[in-house]
């Protein structure tokens, strides 16, 4: 069932068409196999992002003047919902690669943005965000991940010297770049700041692949920084800016991932509702039996509600308002309802949801870590109670 859009633009109406045909031709029949053959061992799915990157998909929501197609928020986050409900691990990449290259459309200063944007944004690169590390998720300002400043200690330095490691790291090990961000200084959260790593850098390399329940196609890797070096023109924003960069690419970012819950819970419903109609038992389809039929109305407005919260947060972001409670609120409803319409796609189906002849336990899976990454919900929880308690 194709998700009811009320699309801001003709255009925005054309980049729907144009993702639900790459996700019917190009991604869909590519998904069970892959995701099996990734559970056994890496496998990334790079054609499926060149495919994306080919047809404009990666660059929607940045400027047009570097490469990118000045979509606004509520038109991109759309199209991840629907590259989601084709291909959760793809989306997921999309909303990270996004994320990379907010921090230089956003803070980045004019000749930075004319040196990094046009590779970022080109369909041809593909980015890595390294803020996580094993002591540091919720609590970002205690890492330890440290930028040494090189120079002849007069005025601004030349370059730095990253040393340290990221855990959870999507793309690590098949991104073009990683954005990072590492201590400067030893002032808690005010010490922080952002680097633009080329993936080329010398002393940079990674960890085994984390073996994981779910998105297996979404690499997920330490990254390791042995005295790697960053020239100084890759810092974007002043040295100490990195939280604020980093929370407010958050923001943007949560939303991604309560775009592509919605997809993912949607993709559940669809197959619940399908499995209903078709199945028969005491000689009429269980879809008939109220009990069911109310389920799969539950399952619906727990779709429709999550997309309703990710686009209110989108419009206001697009309007230039704040919307940092409203990000929280969405990454919250849709990751539950992610969680809830998948477990619940699974009962529908019933012994069948239960073996790997339906994506419905592929789809639960997928689901769990939703409420884990960008934020926990409970730091999502964290985030609403102190905006509406201020």
């Amino acid at each position: 069932m194709a998700a009811t859009r009320l699309m801001p633009t003709e255009e925005g109406r054309d980049l729907i068409d144009l993702t639900r045909e790459i996700c019917e031709k190009e991604l869909r029949p590519k998904v069970d196999e892959a995701e099996r053959a990734a559970a056994d061992g890496e496998s990334f799915p790079t054609e499926a992002f060149r495919t994306l990157g080919r047809a404009g998909l990666l660059s929607l929501p940045h400027p047009e003047e570097f490469g990118g197609f000045s979509q606004p928020y509520e038109v991109y986050l759309q199209v991840v919902e629907e590259i989601a409900s084709a291909w959760m691990s793809v989306a997921v990449g999309v909303s990270v690669h996004s994320l990379t290259a907010f921090p230089v459309t956003t803070f980045g200063t004019q000749a930075q943005k004319e040196s990094l944007l046009p590779g970022m944004l080109s369909g041809d690169q593909l980015g890595a965000y390294c803020l996580s590390e094993q002591q540091a998720g919720s609590d970002v300002g205690s890492m330890t991940t440290r930028a040494v400043p090189e120079g002849d200690g007069d005025g601004e330095p030349s370059a730095y010297r990253l040393r340290g490691r990221k855990a959870w790291i999507s793309h690590a090990g098949h991104a073009d770049y990683y954005t990072t961000f590492a201590r400067t200084s030893d002032d808690g959260g005010r010490g922080l700041s952002c680097l633009v790593v080329p993936a080329d850098a010398p002393g940079l390399s990674f960890g085994t692949p984390e073996r994981k329940m779910g998105l297996h196609c979404d690499t997920v890797r330490e990254v390791l920084f042995d005295d790697v070096p960053v020239d100084a023109s890759r810092r974007i924003g002043h040295e100490g800016q990195g939280m604020a960069i980093a929370l407010s690419a958050l923001d943007a970012g949560r939303l991604g991932i309560a775009a592509a819950a919605t997809g993912l819970a949607q993709s559940a419903l669809d197959l619940a509702v399908s499995y209903a109609k078709e199945r028969q038992q005491f000689g009429r389809a269980i879809a008939a039996n109220q009990g069911l039929a109310f389920l799969i109305a539950d399952m619906e407005a727990a779709v429709t509600s999550s997309r309703a919260t990710y686009l209110h947060a989108a419009r206001l972001k697009d309007a230039g308002r704040t919307f940092s409670k409203e990000a929280a609120v969405a990454k919250l409803t849709a990751t539950d309802a992610a969680m809830r319409v998948t477990t619940d796609a699974v009962q529908v189906l019933g012994g069948a949801g239960y073996t790997q002849d339906f994506p419905a336990e592929r789809f639960m899976r997928e689901a769990k870590v939703t409420q884990i990454f960008e934020g926990t919900n409970q730091i999502q929880r964290l985030v609403i109670s102190r905006h509406v308690l201020r």
